[in-house]
């Protein structure tokens, strides 16, 4: 949150002050409506053909032209002048966002070249990104041929090219080649790449994936293989043609060979080159909880921290030298290397978003100032915000836009911020104090809403980390480019900065969170924290106080008493579940494990219980195999009162975490329970199936929960055999006529594996939908045609993860499945048959 301040502080450096006097708002009108255009674009779920949007264009640009032109075309509008300038602004907006959109969109991935093996000859264009299995590379291709015809490709690729592993991996080594010691930015390559279209999880109040892809301009997404009879990955040309990229990759090999212990070279890595992928997941989780997060990537504040220092000095120097006064004043140059410097900081450190987003604000208020226009704050807040948008529209649908640019309103708003302080490090230091009090009471209502979690310590952590950090760690970090030595102090500044945070991330209640709340809370909240910043009377500042209780309050939706809700989140190739009661939640599976630094617990459940604000009375997990428990750790580590209950053997290592019982057939005396007028029943596996080495699908833990009126079955990856064992003991056990098997919703067994989904299963059970949880495209084939078959002949829909996103079933409407892919449609989202 307090990310945003920097950016705010640098704002107040160079935007001129405020003014009374100024000409036509009409103007601004117009920027106004190009910003709410361009988010009402935004909101289209499929896109118009090219020539609608050329058809809202014309009449946009005509109505803006008539404004523009003279005094005449406005007062032809009279007193809806105003009106028109907005209506023109927002037409112009929607149109231009809409015909960028079409024409990107036109140049993606064909669906006849997805899941084909495609010779490539491409050029790394950016630093590679490094993993313990591998290396991703962002690829210019050349030239394709599909089975020795040439195709074409659009003009970005990511790809995966895995060659390590680790216990258990989701991705198999042996289905790739692999990756030399070192792939350089500029290298140009040719081998074979599986390609498809890229393809992200969509969960409620998730990250959305493909939104980031789309900006990054990514429209396929590969993995580097070693078929048989294909050809063999080779380098055919090193070069400097993308010199930026090799020399951040440079610095960033040097940082990790200099220093031993790896956490603090990644530090210095994405301090340094934008690579935050370098930092450790511990210390993220560090980060976050002090919210201190936002420092340690290349955001807004390192770059006018570094805009403020190329403007000091380039003034200082520029003023040496009379005759260099005299060919342009010493402000108008400062400003001029500010801009510079700072636009190749960015460049250097990777042109991230927020760094674009930075630069563009740079480049709006140096311009104002060169023009020696003098702008009322509003007004300049509002052309800095066109222009972001212009540049990047999309940029809407990101926290970091909203945190940053809410930050800088905020400070211009609220009086003067630490530049404006009087001279003296006494007053300057209270400036500063107070600034960032502003900025955390302001943003923390907006952070509760995007986020659903604000962090208590942030203020202690920030008043130590924002000036460690900005005047200390990133200018010894940058300077150990030329002179390596300073990174040994670099270093040494981190782990002494990773001390304070460690003592304040002992504190109890870190953080704070909040359930999820409407768009309608949110705004209510975001206008009452402003209210209390602003230098209004003491009352008004209460009433904003009162505004922003329904966010802190919001209870969050639940189902009624007696009745149960099922959430599949949308985690690739696995099984996560969330069971809700109407006042109880029961986890079942984990998801996958992707990589040693990423899980789904980590990524995609604990963000979703928390924006559910849920506490998590039992976690199930089916069995052991990782794409159920790969993510259990991170559940259990938010969850510290939560229960295990699970098939896994007595060694396992989830077993350090919690202790846990077993899962036993609850017609042997195992579990069954009551929450809240629903019943939970463990059917399988029984005592006997613990003998021996059972296979891990064998000892699946199947779950029945039902109330009167509707039942779910879930089952893990049991198989035939185990199905058929089910059907024998279970068929006659209901009541009226059922069969103790018998469940509206059905979790397809096994993913849809040839293995499971027997015709025994389907009979007893006769379910009337079913889930199937799968990764897009996976290696497995899951689920298997024949297996789909068999459902489509018993006429039972299956919504599958892919096509569905996140899957909502709810006991009280057991004849629907809600899919978020069709509730956040978005032209972005990629669409299966």
């Amino acid at each position: 949150m307090p990310a945003a301040s920097a950016s705010g502080s640098a704002a107040q450096q160079v935007a001129p002050p405020a003014v009374s006097r100024h000409g036509s708002i009409w103007p601004f009108l117009l920027l106004a409506g190009w910003v709410l255009g361009s988010a009402i674009q935004l909101q289209q779920g499929q896109l118009y053909p090219w020539p609608v949007y050329l058809l809202v264009l014309l009449p946009g640009a005509g109505l803006a032209l008539l404004l523009a032109r003279s005094r005449r075309g406005r007062a032809l509008f009279r007193r809806m002048a105003w009106f028109a300038a907005l209506l023109s602004g927002m037409l112009i907006g929607f149109a231009l966002v809409g015909l960028r959109s079409a024409h990107y969109l036109a140049r993606a991935l064909p669906p006849e070249l997805e899941g084909r093996d495609i010779e490539l000859v491409a050029r790394v264009t950016r630093m590679p990104q490094q993993s313990e299995i591998g290396v991703r590379l962002t690829l210019r291709p050349e030239a394709a041929w599909l089975n020795g015809a040439p195709v074409e490709l659009p003009a970005r690729v990511l790809v995966g090219w895995y060659g390590g592993s680790f216990p258990g991996a989701s991705i198999n080594p042996n289905e790739s080649a692999r990756p030399p010691a070192q792939v350089l930015a500029g290298d140009r390559w040719r081998f074979t790449v599986r390609i498809k279209a890229p393809h992200g999880h969509v969960n409620p109040h998730g990250f959305d994936y493909e939104l980031w892809l789309w900006e990054q301009g990514v429209q396929a997404v590969g993995t580097v293989r070693l078929a048989a009879g294909a050809t063999a990955p080779k380098r055919l040309e090193t070069s400097w043609l993308y010199p930026v990229e090799r020399l951040r990759q440079g610095v960033r090999d040097a940082a990790f060979e200099r220093l031993d212990e790896r956490r603090l070279a990644g530090v210095i890595a994405a301090l340094v080159a934008g690579d935050q992928n370098a930092i450790e997941r511990a210390d993220w989780d560090v980060f976050r909880a002090t919210g201190v997060a936002h420092l340690m990537s290349i955001s807004g504040l390192h770059i006018t921290m570094f805009a403020w220092l190329a403007f000091g000095l380039s003034g200082w120097l520029w003023r040496r030298s009379p005759r260099l006064c005299l060919l342009a004043p010493a402000q108008h140059a400062a400003l001029f290397f500010c801009l510079l410097l700072a636009a190749a900081y960015a460049f250097f450190s990777g042109w991230g978003v927020p760094a674009q987003r930075t630069i563009l604000m740079l480049a709006t208020m140096v311009v104002l100032r060169w023009s020696g226009r003098r702008w009322p704050w509003p007004y300049v807040w509002l052309l800095a915000c066109a222009v972001v948008v212009a540049a990047d529209p999309w940029a809407l649908l990101q926290a970091g836009f909203w945190l940053s640019f809410v930050a800088v309103a905020v400070l211009f708003a609220s009086g003067r911020g630490a530049a404006d302080a009087p001279a003296g490090i006494g007053s300057r230091l209270l400036a500063m104090l107070r600034e960032q009090w502003v900025i955390t009471l302001a943003l923390t209502p907006l952070s509760l809403l995007l986020f659903q979690q604000v962090s208590v310590v942030g203020l202690l952590a920030n008043l130590v980390a924002i000036p460690w950090v900005t005047l200390l760690i990133t200018p010894l970090s940058m300077l150990g480019a030329l002179l390596p030595v300073l990174w040994d102090a670099a270093a040494w500044a981190i782990r002494a900065l990773s001390w304070y945070l460690q003592f304040l991330v002992e504190f109890p209640l870190v953080t704070v969170s909040t359930p999820a709340a409407p768009l309608w809370a949110g705004i209510a909240a975001g206008a009452g924290g402003v209210m209390m910043v602003l230098r209004w009377p003491l009352a008004l500042r209460f009433a904003g106080l009162v505004w922003v209780v329904p966010v802190l309050l919001w209870p969050g939706a639940r189902p009624a008493h007696g009745e149960f809700e099922v959430l599949a989140a949308d985690v690739g190739q696995g099984n996560a579940l969330i069971v809700r009661t109407a006042a109880h939640t029961l986890v079942y599976d984990a998801g996958p494990r992707y990589s040693l630094e990423s899980d789904a617990g980590q990524r995609v459940l604990v963000p979703l219980l928390r924006a559910l604000g849920d506490r998590v009375d039992l976690l199930l997990l089916s069995h052991r195999d990782s794409d159920h428990t790969g993510g259990a750790a991170a559940v259990l580590k938010m969850q510290p009162q939560a229960l295990l209950l699970s098939s896994l053997e007595p060694e396992h290592e989830l077993h350090r975490l919690r202790a846990a019982a077993r899962c036993h057939d609850a017609a042997e005396g195992g579990q069954a329970w009551q929450w809240d007028g629903v019943r939970f029943e463990v059917l399988s596996p029984r005592s006997a199936d613990y003998d021996g080495l059972p296979r891990s699908n064998t000892l699946s833990c199947v779950l029945r929960i039902s109330n009167p009126r509707s039942a779910a079955l879930l089952t893990g990856d049991i198989e035939a055999a185990q199905e058929l064992s089910l059907v024998q003991r279970r068929s006659g056990a209901g009541a009226a006529g059922r069969s103790g098997l018998q469940a509206d919703l059905l979790l397809v067994p096994h993913h849809g594996s040839k293995t499971s989904s027997s015709a025994a299963l389907l009979a007893a059970v006769q379910p009337s939908l079913a889930l199937v949880q799968s990764g897009y495209r996976n290696r497995f084939g899951h689920p298997a045609d024949s297996v789909m078959q068999r459902y489509r002949d018993l006429g039972v829909p299956v919504f599958d993860s892919p096509r569905c996103g996140a899957a909502l079933w709810r006991s009280s409407e057991p004849a629907s499945v809600s899919c978020q892919r069709q509730a956040r449609q978005r032209y972005w989202l990629h669409r299966l048959p």
